[in-house]
C-alpha cells in the first residue's frame, strides 16, 4: 500500500509540474502582446496555477513520508522530529528532496506574486523557468544520476524531463483553446489567432518530440549501458517496452492532427458544430492527453524500478538473441542488414511523402508499417545466433584471481588434452575430433558469446559436437571459475597491446581483482585504490630482479610523492623467511599471501606484438611491471626481457606516472563480473 501511494505521489507532483511548465510555454505562444483582456480560456487556466503549484510541494512531503515508512518499517517514526531531520541531513535522498522542494516553494512564490497582475509574455517565460528547476533537481534523483552527481550525468535526464513537460503540460492548455475556438465564431477563418497559436505550438512540437526521443535514448543507452536483452527479460525493461509502445500511438496520433485535423480546423466551408477539424481535434487530443497521463505514470514507475545494472537474468526465455559481433563477419549478412536498413529508412521517407501528397489514414499507416515490417524482416534474421538459459546469467563468481587460478588447474585437467594449454584448439586429440575447435585466446570468441553461453556450453556441451558437459563433474562455482579463467585468457591476449607507454586518455585492459596480504599482516586489495591512487604492480623473482628491487628502493620517496601506490608480488615460490627478509628491507609492502594467485594470474597478460608467446605452454618473465590507473585499467606494462630498457631509466617511469595524474577521465570503473 505504501508503494501505491508513493507512486500516485509522484505521479500527481510531476503531472502537476508538468502542466505548469508546459502551459507557460503555450500562453508564451499564444500571447503576441496585443490583446487588452485575457481570453476565457487563458483566464480558466491560470486559475489553475496556484492549485497546480501546491500541488508540486505537496506530493514531496507525500514522498518524503512514504521513503521514511519504507526505510524505517515504521509508520510510528513519521512523528518524530529527529528522523526526519535526520533522514534529509544526513541522507543524499534527503538532501535533493530538500533541493526539490526549495525550489517547488521557490515557483509557488513566483506564481503568488505574479497571480493579481495581467501576464505578459516575459512573466510567462519566468514561471516556465521557475518551474524547469523542481524537474531538474528530482533529475538528481534518477538512474541517469547514480553513478555519480556530474553535469554530464544529469543532464541528459534534465532535458528529456524539461521538454517532456514543454510537450505533455501544454497538452490542457491545447484542449482549452481548441473548446474557445469551437464557441468563436471568427474562428472559422484561418486567420484567426486560436488557429495561428495552434499552429506555432504544432510547429515547435514535432522538434521538441523528437528531442524527447533523443534525450530518452541517451538516457536508457547509459541505463542499459550495452546490456538491452534486458528490455524483453527485466520487469524494468518490460515497463519500458509499455512506454514506447505507448509514445509509439501518441506520436502517430500527433501526426494524424498535425496534418489532418489542424488543416480541416482552418476551414470555414462547414459551421462551427459540423466542421470536422473542431471534432477531430477535440476527439484526438483528449485520447492523446489521457495517453500522456499513463505514460507519466509508467515514467514514475519505472524511475523507481530496479535498473538493469543491477537486474539479474537467471532464465533468458527465448532460444535465440541477436548479435552482430557474432555474425556480421559471416557471407551476405552484412549486405542483408544493409538491404533491410534502406528498406527502414524508406519505411520513413513513405510517412513524409504521404503527408505531402494527403494519403488516407489507412494507406499512411498501411504502407510504411508494411515497409517497415520488411525491412526488419530481412535485416534481423542474418543477426540470429542461438541462446540459451544461461546466456544472460550473471556470474556468481567475480574476476579474481583465485578464481582465474582455480579455473586453470580445472581447465589443465579436463580441457588441454582438446583445446591446447592456451586454449587456441590445437591439443593433442583436437585432430581426431569431429568438429573443429574454436581458438579462444587469438581469435574475438570470448567477445562473440557471453560469459552465460560458456557456461552453459561447460555445463551442457555443445548440441552435434564433441563438447561433453561436466555439469556432473565439476561444482557450478568451478564451471564459473573455468568461465573467467577462458576470459583472463582472450584479455591476456588482447593486453599485447600495452608498452612501457601509455596512451593519454586511453583505458581499455580490465585487470582481474586481488586481495592480498602484506608482510607485515595488513590487508587489502586492488579495488581500495580506486578514485585514489594508481598502482605499480611489480611481480618480481628473486634473486633475478635483485637489482631493479634496490632500484625501486632508491626512488620510493619519490614515487611517493607523486601519489602512487607500489605492490611487490614474488613470482616465484620462496620460503616464508626469505619472504620476511626481503620484505624488512623494502619502503613498500611486499605480497605474502595471495602472491602466487596474482602472479599467475597477471602472466597471462605477458604476451606484446613483438613476442606474442602462442606456442606451446608458454613462458613466463621472471619480472613484469603494471600500471594501474586510479580508475582500475591497466595502462602500460614493463617486461624487462622483451622491453629491453624502458623503466629501468626510472625517469621515464616517473614521466608515465606524471601522465596518469594530470588525467581527468571519467569512465565507468571495471565490473567485478566478467560480462
Amino acid at each position: 500500500m505504501v508503494e501505491v501511494i508513493a507512486a500516485i505521489a509522484r505521479w500527481f507532483q510531476l503531472a502537476a509540474n508538468m502542466i505548469l511548465l508546459g502551459s507557460c510555454i503555450f500562453l508564451a505562444i499564444a500571447n503576441t502582446g496585443k490583446r487588452i483582456h485575457p481570453e476565457t480560456w487563458i483566464v480558466r487556466l491560470e486559475r489553475l496555477f496556484t492549485w497546480l503549484a501546491i500541488s508540486i510541494p505537496i506530493g514531496l512531503v507525500v514522498m518524503l513520508m512514504t521513503s521514511l515508512v519504507q526505510i524505517t518499517g515504521n509508520v510510528g517514526n513519521l512523528w518524530q522530529q529527529d528522523v526526519w531531520l535526520g533522514f534529509i541531513s544526513d541522507k543524499r535522498v534527503g538532501q535533493i528532496w530538500s533541493w526539490r522542494t526549495l525550489s517547488a516553494l521557490m515557483l509557488l512564490l513566483v506564481i503568488v506574486l505574479l497571480r493579481k497582475s495581467p501576464k505578459t509574455r516575459w512573466q510567462y517565460i519566468l514561471i516556465a523557468f521557475a518551474a524547469t528547476l523542481p524537474l531538474i533537481a528530482g533529475s538528481l534523483a534518477s538512474h541517469a544520476a547514480a553513478e555519480g552527481l556530474s553535469v554530464l550525468a544529469v543532464l541528459p535526464y534534465a532535458l528529456h524531463i524539461i521538454l517532456a513537460g514543454i510537450w505533455f503540460g501544454a497538452l490542457p492548455a491545447f484542449l482549452l483553446l481548441i473548446y474557445e475556438n469551437n464557441k468563436n465564431a471568427k474562428a472559422k477563418s484561418g486567420n484567426a489567432p486560436e488557429y495561428k497559436t495552434l499552429m506555432r505550438f504544432s510547429s515547435i512540437a514535432l522538434p521538441v518530440m523528437l528531442l524527447i526521443i533523443l534525450t530518452g535514448i541517451t538516457v536508457a543507452d547509459r541505463i542499459f549501458d550495452g546490456f538491452y536483452a534486458a528490455l524483453v527479460a527485466t520487469p524494468y525493461g518490460w515497463l519500458l517496452s509499455i512506454k514506447i509502445f505507448i509514445l509509439s500511438i501518441i506520436l502517430l496520433i500527433a501526426a494524424r492532427v498535425r496534418a489532418h485535423w489542424l488543416p480541416l480546423l482552418a476551414s470555414d466551408s462547414q459551421s462551427d458544430n459540423t466542421n470536422p477539424g473542431k471534432t477531430g481535434m477535440r476527439k484526438w487530443v483528449r485520447i492523446e492527453f489521457i495517453l500522456a497521463l499513463l505514460l507519466l505514470f509508467l515514467a514514475t514507475v519505472i524511475a523507481n524500478t530496479m535498473p538493469v545494472k543491477h537486474a539479474l537474468i537467471e532464465n533468458w526465455p527465448f532460444p535465440f538473441r541477436f548479435s552482430i559481433l557474432a555474425t556480421w563477419d559471416k557471407p551476405n549478412v552484412a549486405i542483408q542488414v544493409w538491404i533491410g536498413v534502406f528498406i527502414l529508412i524508406l519505411a520513413a521517407g513513405a510517412i513524409q511523402f504521404g503527408q505531402l501528397r494527403n494519403w488516407g489514414f489507412k494507406r499512411l499507416i498501411g504502407v510504411p508499417g508494411l515497409l517497415l515490417a520488411s525491412g526488419l524482416a530481412i535485416a534481423l534474421p542474418p543477426l540470429v545466433i542461438q541462446a540459451y538459459p544461461e546466456t544472460y546469467r550473471r556470474p556468481s563468481v567475480p574476476f579474481d584471481v583465485i578464481s582465474i587460478t582455480n579455473g586453470a588447474a580445472l581447465f589443465n585437467q579436463h580441457c588441454v588434452e582438446c583445446h591446447g594449454y592456451q586454449g587456441m584448439g590445437n591439443g593433442i586429440k583436437s585432430r581426431t575430433l569431429s568438429t573443429k575447435l574454436p581458438d579462444l585466446l587469438i581469435e574475438p570468441h570470448t567477445t562473440e558469446h557471453t560469459p552465460g553461453d560458456f557456461y552453459n556450453w561447460i555445463s551442457y556441451g555443445m548440441v552435434n559436437t564433441d563438447m561433453p558437459g561436466y555439469a556432473e563433474k565439476i561444482s557450478e562455482e568451478d564451471r564459473w571459475d573455468l568461465v573467467n579463467y577462458v576470459h583472463a585468457l582472450s584479455r591476456g591476449y588482447q593486453a599485447r597491446i600495452l608498452t612501457p607507454e601509455i596512451i593519454p586518455n586511453k583505458a581499455y585492459v580490465k585487470p582481474p581483482f586481488f586481495s592480498y596480504t602484506e608482510n607485515n599482516s595488513n590487508s587489502g586489495s586492488l579495488q581500495d585504490f580506486r578514485g585514489h591512487k594508481a598502482v605499480l604492480l611489480v611481480i618480481f623473482s628473486w634473486p633475478q630482479s635483485q637489482d631493479r628491487i634496490e632500484q625501486l628502493k632508491q626512488a620510493y620517496d619519490r614515487l611517493s610523492e607523486q601519489n602512487i601506490a607500489v605492490l611487490a608480488v614474488p613470482a616465484n615460490e620462496l620460503a616464508a623467511t626469505e619472504v620476511t627478509q626481503i620484505a624488512a628491507e623494502l619502503p613498500f609492502p611486499a605480497v605474502t599471501q595471495g602472491a602466487s594467485e596474482i602472479a599467475a594470474s597477471y602472466a597471462l597478460s605477458r604476451r606484446t606484438l613483438t613476442h606474442p608467446d602462442i606456442i606451446g605452454k608458454g613462458k613466463n618473465p621472471d619480472h613484469m611491471e603494471f600500471l594501474i590507473d586510479r580508475n582500475g585499467y591497466m595502462r602500460a606494462r614493463w617486461i624487462p626481457s622483451i622491453d629491453q630498457t624502458g623503466w629501468s631509466d626510472i625517469d621515464k617511469l616517473y614521466q608515465q606516472i606524471n601522465l596518469l595524474n594530470r588525467e581527468n577521465m571519467k569512465v565507468p570503473y571495471p565490473e567485478d563480473f566478467v560480462r
